[in-house]
C-alpha cells in the first residue's frame, strides 16, 4: 500500500469529515461534480495530471540555465534545513519560531549546489508569494496558468503560483495553510505526512517568540531573536519521529503518508497539517497553485472553533485561543 489513512473516530465534529480520509487516484478526466461532492480530503492525481506541460520534460538543467542563468533569485538557508520552524537556540537554550536567512544569488550558482557542489548549509528556493510569476517569470509559459478543472470547481482563479527547488537536506516542519493547494512535482519526489484539521488536538500547538537567521562576522548562520513581544503559533511535533513523552496527545493521531512522484499532483485541502520531505538526484522541482479559501463555507469557523477549544480549554493558552491567524 502506498498510502496510510486514518482519523480519530471518536472526536466529534458536526457535518464534516465523519469518514476516514482516502487517496482516490484520478485519471485526468476529473469531473466538476465529482470533485465538489467527494474530495474534501486529499487526493493524488497520478495519471496525466501535468504530462502536457512543457516543464514536464523540458526543464532540463541546460534549459534552466539558458532561461534563468545569472538572474538573481532568493534562496532560503538554515543550518538544519528547516525554515519557518521551531528551533532551539544553542546559545540561549530557548526555543524560537525561526525564519531562514534569505540569500540573494545567481540562479546558476544555486543550480550548481542542487547538482552537488559542496555548500555548508542547505539551500532552498522557496520564496512563495507567487514566485513563479515574479522571480521565475521566464518559466511561466511552461506550465498552465491554473488547474482548469479545479478553477471550474471552485469558481475562482489561483491566488498564487509558486516555484520550489530544493534537495533532500531541506524539510518543512508541521504546518497548515489557509489555501486550497494543488501541488505538482516536476522533478524528484515529495513525501507528505498529513493530518486533518480534526486532529488539531494531537499536535500541541503553542506560541513561541520569533527569531531569524543572520550571518555573523565569520559568515556563519546564527539565530537573532526579534525585538518586541510578538509570538507565532507553531506545532513542536515532528510527525515522522514524534517524541511521545513530551507530546503525549500525538499518540492519538493517525498520520497519512503519501509520496508524490515526478509527474503527479496532490490536492491538499486548506488547513490540513502537513510536513514535507523531498528527494532527487538533481534536486526536486515543484510548482503549486494556491487557491484562496472560501471563508463563507463552514470550514473556517469550524476549524477556528476547534482551535479555540483546544488552546483555551485544554491548554490554558488564551492568547492562542483568541487568535484566528493561520500559518
Amino acid at each position: 500500500m502506498r498510502y496510510q489513512a486514518g482519523i480519530l473516530p471518536w472526536f466529534p465534529i458536526v457535518g464534516w469529515l465523519l469518514t476516514e480520509p482516502m487517496f482516490p487516484e484520478l485519471n485526468g478526466t476529473e469531473k466538476k461534480l465529482t470533485f465538489q461532492i467527494h474530495y474534501l480530503t486529499p487526493c493524488l492525481i497520478n495519471t496525466g495530471a501535468i504530462d502536457h506541460w512543457y516543464a514536464r520534460k523540458g526543464w532540463t538543467n541546460e534549459y534552466l540555465r539558458n532561461r534563468i542563468g545569472d538572474q538573481v533569485v532568493t534562496v532560503a538557508s538554515t543550518p538544519n534545513g528547516l525554515a519557518d520552524a521551531l528551533t532551539l537556540d544553542p546559545v540561549s537554550g530557548k526555543e524560537y519560531f525561526a525564519t531562514p536567512y534569505e540569500k540573494k544569488m545567481p540562479f546558476n550558482d544555486f543550480l550548481d549546489i542542487m547538482l552537488g557542489k559542496e555548500s555548508e548549509y542547505p539551500h532552498y528556493a522557496s520564496l512563495q508569494n507567487s514566485s513563479l510569476i515574479t522571480e521565475y517569470k521566464s518559466l511561466v509559459e511552461d506550465v498552465d496558468p491554473d488547474i482548469p478543472w479545479f478553477t471550474e470547481a471552485l469558481g475562482r482563479e489561483p491566488d498564487a503560483i509558486n516555484f520550489w527547488f530544493g534537495d533532500s537536506r531541506s524539510k518543512t516542519c508541521l504546518h497548515k495553510d489557509p489555501y486550497e493547494n494543488c501541488y505538482a512535482v516536476v522533478r524528484g519526489t515529495k513525501t507528505f505526512v498529513l493530518l486533518p484539521p480534526i486532529e488539531y488536538y494531537c499536535v500541541h500547538e503553542s506560541s513561541y517568540p520569533c527569531a531569524t537567521y543572520v550571518l555573523d562576522a565569520n559568515g556563519k548562520l546564527k539565530l537573532e531573536p526579534l525585538s518586541g513581544t510578538m509570538k507565532t503559533p507553531c506545532s513542536p511535533v515532528d510527525p515522522s519521529n514524534p517524541d511521545l513523552e513530551r507530546f503525549p496527545r500525538f499518540r492519538y493521531a493517525k498520520p497519512i503518508t503519501v509520496t508524490v512522484r515526478e509527474g503527479e499532483m496532490l490536492y491538499l485541502p486548506a488547513f490540513w497539517m502537513h510536513q514535507v520531505a523531498q528527494d532527487g538526484e538533481e534536486g526536486v522541482i515543484a510548482v503549486n497553485y494556491w487557491y484562496d479559501l472560501d471563508y463563507q463555507s463552514i470550514l473556517y469557523p469550524t476549524v477556528s472553533h476547534l482551535r479555540r477549544l483546544v488552546a483555551s480549554v485544554l491548554d490554558d493558552q488564551e492568547d492562542l485561543g483568541e487568535s484566528d491567524d493561520e500559518d
